[in-house]
């Protein structure tokens, strides 16, 4: 029955969101896909398959995610909470803007996913939630188990990985409270591929930045990169594993931001003159290098096969120039 069969994405016209929904339809789900009021979804009801169903729902309201959980038979299959607040620019009142609807949010979804008899929720959280920690010893890895410190943060107003760990914080509470459903978090690095949404999202102005010649070195912000169709694909794993728990850390190797320009500066040859070159080692000198095998051992242990990063970065490219994000 199709109903057995339905999923619950929230953030369903996101660029992550966007890539599940496309997944999950080809898998052969049926999918509501819940969207902010106010932002497009055209997008995605131009897929027109009558399995689709979209519907506006913002974080703080209780009452449409509950509706958005029972449409069309309800997500007894599984919820996938990818939504969460993330703006370009600094926020005004970080508290009302990224805070309160990330947490606040993630705690609608889950309670909406009880109330509907999900089987299982996978929860988008992200590396902002592992780093920014100065407090690692030399030499520490960052892992699964790292946490970002929201002291350090909130001092610096550094406010999304603020709202960002609290989120998760208080889905593993929620989840300890009410074990009624399986419940996994996964946390990508920076996401990069083709955009199929019309707007320009926070992970791909990392590289629209980059190749028009910013000396930004997302000192606070970088483990790594993964392809954004990897990271709708680990979402779609971590759905249909027999077993699921804790974290699972989506990012194709860790590695500094320094690294990273080289590579983007050899790939997007065009661009490569304004690419800034950074000293070697400079821009995360505390992070401990470790590729994908490593990293990501948990997703690739579940059948997670990483596309080259190298790919990433000419997806991306290619897909910021045809929507004229790049010249």
């Amino acid at each position: 029955m199709e109903e057995e069969r339905r999923v619950l994405v929230t953030g369903g016209n996101g660029f992550i969101g966007s890539w599940i929904v496309r997944i999950l339809l080809a898998r052969g789900y049926a999918v509501t896909a819940t969207y902010q009021p106010g932002t497009d979804a055209a997008h995605l009801l131009a897929l027109d398959d009558e399995r689709l169903l979209l519907l506006p729902a913002d974080l703080l309201d209780a009452g449409a995610i509950s509706a958005a959980a029972a449409a069309g038979g309800g997500c007894r299959a599984g919820v996938l909470h990818v939504a969460s607040p993330c703006t370009l620019a600094d926020p005004r009142d970080p508290q009302a803007e990224l805070v309160e609807p990330a947490v606040r949010g993630t705690l609608h979804v889950l309670e909406a996913a009880r109330g509907a008899g999900a089987r299982r929720v996978v929860v988008t959280s992200s590396i902002s939630a592992m780093v920014p920690n100065p407090g690692l010893a030399a030499g520490e890895l960052v892992d699964e188990r790292s946490w970002t410190d929201m002291e350090f943060c909130k001092a610096r107003g550094k406010w999304y990985p603020v709202s960002t760990t609290l989120s998760e914080r208080a889905a593993w509470e929620y989840a300890a409270r009410w074990p009624c459903f399986e419940l996994a978090t996964i946390l990508p690095s920076t996401c990069l591929g083709p955009l199929l949404q019309p707007t320009l999202n926070a992970s791909s102005v990392v590289l629209q930045r980059l190749l028009q010649g910013s000396t930004d070195d997302q000192a606070d912000y970088w483990l790594g990169a993964v392809h954004v169709r990897d990271v709708a694909a680990a979402h779609l794993l971590l759905l249909e594993a027999p077993t699921v728990s804790g974290r699972y850390l989506c990012t194709n190797g860790i590695y500094q931001f320094s690294d990273f320009a080289r590579l983007a500066a050899r790939i997007c040859p065009a661009y490569a003159h304004a690419i800034h070159r950074f000293e070697e080692g400079t821009t995360q000198p505390w992070l401990v290098p470790r590729d994908a095998r490593d990293a990501a051992r948990r997703l690739l242990d579940l059948g997670l096969v990483l596309t080259p990063l190298e790919e990433a970065i000419k997806d991306a490219e290619k897909s910021l120039t045809d929507k004229c994000f790049l010249p």
